[in-house]
């Protein structure tokens, strides 16, 4: 496993819809949680939640299966690439994560401050 079962992140059986819910109840930048992905896709097997500026960003965690590893949204060169979902998320905790709207296609950035747990 990606190393996210026992981590207080991480909200196994959480939708995306209580997710969402959950981080703007908590209503703080920086606020994130990791879920299954809705769709049941070995190569796209969680997405990172994060609440920042009023808005919440899923973002698709993709498993990279040539190499046995972990990367962040749609593949790109140069990406960064982790050995589990929880150096994702200690990486983020430390270095800002980029925020990208694609429907107003600005970009943000915030880290992983507060962790949400959904009851």
């Amino acid at each position: 496993d990606a190393g996210v079962h026992s981590k207080a992140w991480y909200a196994a059986t959480c939708d995306r819809k209580t997710a969402e819910d959950a981080l703007y109840q908590s209503n703080k930048d920086g606020s994130f949680l990791i879920r299954k992905s809705s769709g049941q896709d070995s190569r796209q097997p969680y997405t990172l939640v994060v609440f920042y500026n009023r808005r919440v960003y899923n973002i698709p965690i993709r498993f990279i299966e040539s190499t046995r590893q972990y990367a962040l949204g749609r593949e790109k060169s140069g990406e960064e690439r982790f050995d589990s979902v929880a150096e994702i998320v200690d990486n983020h905790q430390r270095t800002n994560l980029v925020l990208i709207d694609s429907q107003n296609n600005t970009k943000d950035s915030t880290k992983l401050q507060h962790i949400v747990r959904v009851s």
